[in-house]
């Protein structure tokens, strides 16, 4: 059932994606020439490693076989800032090694962390966005990242998974970038913990948010009803 869902979302992305690409292959191609994509060592489900391709954002080495040349160029920065830089992993959604939605590939050798099944954030296929990039993924650490992953396999469902999807959504049509937006500027001190979907604190822990759909909210303590009114809490006479 995921899996044909991922194919469908995959068929209605590739009606925009594949002239898209199409645009951004040559623009590529005549900014900076040398290879359109980079394929990256990335570990897919239960561990098993795959090629990640994307499309190439560094400047190429000016003599063959030499270093890659340092920096990243215009048109680099600015598919990094988009996401549009993942476009090509649609294709590793076709072939079964990615899904839609799932925590992002890690390079091989990666413990996995633990979650109550065998490879814990393995567990899934990776995705090409997920909890972490609609968090502000560059605002969350490695070991944050790994708690709000993990919290995603256990409570992965198919309304966490359109809850994603639309709010991915929502960050590509947002001027300011997709996904792979920078961390927001607002102190951390001052930023509410219960309606932010992760929260980094100073010791660098990371408030995961309850289930979609549950009603648990962060309260104090309750207040006593005499109290409310400016009663005395103490019994009656």
């Amino acid at each position: 059932m995921r899996r044909a869902a991922d194919l469908a979302v995959t068929a209605l992305a590739g009606i925009t994606a594949i002239p898209l690409g199409l645009l951004i292959a040559l623009l590529i191609r005549c900014t900076s020439g040398g290879p359109v994509l980079v394929r990256r060592p990335g570990t897919g489900r239960y561990g098993r490693p795959f090629e990640v391709l994307a499309f190439r954002t560094t400047r190429e080495a000016r003599v063959p076989g030499g270093p890659a040349a340092s920096g990243t160029t215009r048109l680099g920065a600015l598919l990094r800032r988009t996401g549009l830089e993942q476009l090509p992993q649609l294709w590793n959604v076709v072939r079964g090694e990615m899904g839609v939605i799932g925590p992002r590939p890690d390079p091989p050798g990666l413990a996995p962390g633990r979650s109550p099944g065998p490879y814990g954030r393995f567990d899934v296929r990776p995705g090409l966005t997920g909890w972490v990039q609609v968090s502000g993924r560059a605002a969350v650490s490695r070991s944050q990242r790994a708690a709000l992953d993990l919290w995603y396999v256990e409570h992965r469902s198919l309304r966490l998974d359109l809850r994603i999807l639309a709010r991915t959504v929502k960050l590509l049509l947002r001027p300011g970038g997709g996904p792979a937006a920078g961390p927001s500027t607002q102190p951390a001190a001052t930023s509410p913990a219960a309606t932010s979907p992760a929260t980094a604190t100073a010791t660098g822990s990371v408030t995961v948010p309850p289930p979609p759909g549950s009603s648990r909210q962060a309260a104090g303590p309750r207040v006593p009803r005499a109290d409310r009114s400016g009663e005395s809490a103490g019994p009656r006479c």
